[in-house]
């Protein structure tokens, strides 16, 4: 019986490690093409178009992020960015988290079938409402501003339905209880829902970040501007050769990792709270 047993635990070893060893494959494979989007963006460019694939170099430079600093608008598009996602991500925490509530919590004529017209949203390519979305900013007069970029972009059928379904697992006692105490319906969403809502405000603030961040459909029919441009629209400017002739693999490359540094650090500390988007809600 012991032979059995030890012959078992052989067995059940050996297994976890070959799983390990296909998630260690798998991982490689999904990052082998970051390791050289890093790496070449510290070559020349003669270099890179040489040996693109390679991890070494024999003279690692700072060519790339010099002249993309110097020698376009980077730090525009950047603050940009950093401008519009901000504001996204605010408004799409506060208005998702308010329709959510209503949505789970709130009776009202049509509530299922308005809740049924936000699913099908979610199922509408974005491709198809560009040109309604075009048309739509301009009469309204927020054509190449900050508020046509921004606002379009403030709520979103996903964390809508996120909200809800989080709201729907808290107990409807604990809002009685408040609503015994004098706590009005805003009262009891602001202070003592929304709390309870952190794991799911989480999420929305990940998914949210990382969406506008990497947008660029909207802000092409939003703007025209070069004052307006994003980090999206200027890095594809760069990949069609917006600063010269030549491949310029290195000033690509290394835009795209600046580019990439704000959701991956985004999403490294909160990567916790993004796998578990019920955690926290108090089951009856």
């Amino acid at each position: 019986m012991r032979q059995g047993l030890r012959f078992a635990g052989e067995g059940s070893n050996r297994s976890r490690w070959i799983f390990f060893g296909v998630l260690v494959i798998m991982a490689t494979i999904y990052l082998f093409p970051f390791a050289v989007q890093l790496a070449n963006s510290f070559k020349t460019d003669q270099e890179a178009t040489r040996a693109g694939l390679s991890l070494l170099s024999d003279n690692w430079v700072l060519t790339a992020y010099s002249t993309l600093f110097s020698k376009s608008a980077f730090p525009r598009w950047f603050a940009n960015s950093v401008i519009v996602t901000l504001c996204v991500t605010a408004g799409r925490v506060l208005f998702n988290s308010m329709a959510g509530y209503a949505l789970a919590r709130m009776n009202f004529l049509g509530r299922n079938v308005l809740f049924t017209l936000v699913v099908g949203v979610m199922a509408v390519p974005g491709v198809v409402l560009l040109i309604p979305k075009f048309l739509i900013i301009r009469q309204l007069g927020i054509y190449n501003s900050y508020l046509g970029l921004i606002i379009p972009l403030l709520v979103d059928a996903a964390g809508v339905f996120i909200m809800k379904n989080f709201f729907e697992s808290i107990p409807v006692a604990i809002e009685e209880a408040a609503r015994i105490d004098g706590a009005g319906t805003f009262r009891i969403f602001w202070s003592v829902v929304l709390p309870m809502a952190r794991p799911a405000l989480i999420t929305i603030i990940i998914l949210s970040f990382q969406g506008s961040w990497n947008e660029l459909s909207h802000f092409i029919v939003a703007s025209s501007s070069p004052d307006l441009v994003n980090l999206t629209k200027g890095v594809a400017q760069l990949a069609g050769g917006g600063l010269g002739a030549g491949n310029q693999y290195p000033l690509k490359l290394a835009a795209a990792t600046l580019m990439t540094i704000p959701v991956a650090a985004l999403f490294l500390i909160f990567q916790k709270r993004i796998m578990n988007t019920t955690g926290g809600a108090v089951k009856e």
